[in-house]
């Protein structure tokens, strides 16, 4: 929440939705009550229902979301503020980040790149949720969130939103960090199971058609091709510092 606060954004309208916390976020809530914009305490559906009735009262231009252990970072409302003015043709802007630790120790470096609906699908594109941000035009023209889905949700958004027609733009700068830690879903894998069965069902709901053994195949080949990406880009690094 200091993350955010913290913002030298001032034109930001700061919404908190907890459907029924029992460690003491409540009263954490509390403490900040004069400096949120909007409080929903109501039951839901999960995290997805949760986050459809936190964007039904915003009443900002451009949206975005952050999950209870992780962070912005300082200034960075106003390079995405900056970046939808300065491209109004772009629905979507995704940023750079970290995965970071319990402790807030830096564990990689995400760059987000080449999301399209198709590398998507297939596992082939780089991007980090708490980077990325949309206009409310885009959203509303959106299915909105899945609450059927518990592991996904924000790609799903994503995609269809491109795939409507959306285009995304890239700021080139760190704008969040994404925490990994023993008792979150990312860090245990508990739902890889689930995490398949969406994707799995986003693939046929875009694609028209069940997921197959040439899907699998391209699959690796988008893979590969990111991996030598990174390879590359970590070798002109090295290169670079001599």
């Amino acid at each position: 929440m200091d993350s955010v606060l913290d913002q030298s954004y001032s034109d930001l309208e700061y919404i908190v939705v907890d459907p029924g916390s029992t460690d003491g976020s409540r009263e954490l809530i509390e403490s900040y009550a004069g400096r949120i914009a909007h409080v929903i305490l109501e039951p839901d559906r999960g995290a997805a229902d949760g986050l459809n009735n936190g964007f039904a009262v915003a009443t900002g231009e451009i949206f975005g979301f952050l999950n209870s252990d992780d962070l912005l970072m300082l200034g960075s409302l106003q390079k995405v503020a900056d970046f939808f003015q300065q491209h109004p043709e772009c629905g979507l802007a995704m940023g750079n980040g970290h995965k970071i630790d319990g402790e807030g120790k830096r564990l990689a470096e995400i760059r987000a790149r080449d999301f399209t609906v198709l590398r998507y699908l297939y596992g082939g594109t780089r991007w980090l949720q708490q980077s990325t941000f949309f206009r409310r035009e885009a959203f509303l023209r959106s299915p909105k969130f899945n609450h059927e889905n518990r592991t996904c949700w924000d790609g799903e958004l994503f995609v269809q939103m491109i795939n409507q027609g959306a285009k995304v733009g890239y700021i080139d700068s760190d704008l969040s960090a994404f925490r990994i830690h023993s008792a979150s879903i990312s860090g245990t894998g508990r739902l890889e199971w689930a995490y398949q069965r969406d994707c799995k069902r986003i693939f046929k709901e875009i694609q028209g058609y069940e997921w197959m053994l040439t899907d699998e195949i391209r699959k690796w080949g988008y893979r590969l091709e990111g991996l030598l990406l990174r390879v590359g880009a970590l070798s002109l690094t090295r290169s670079g510092r001599g």
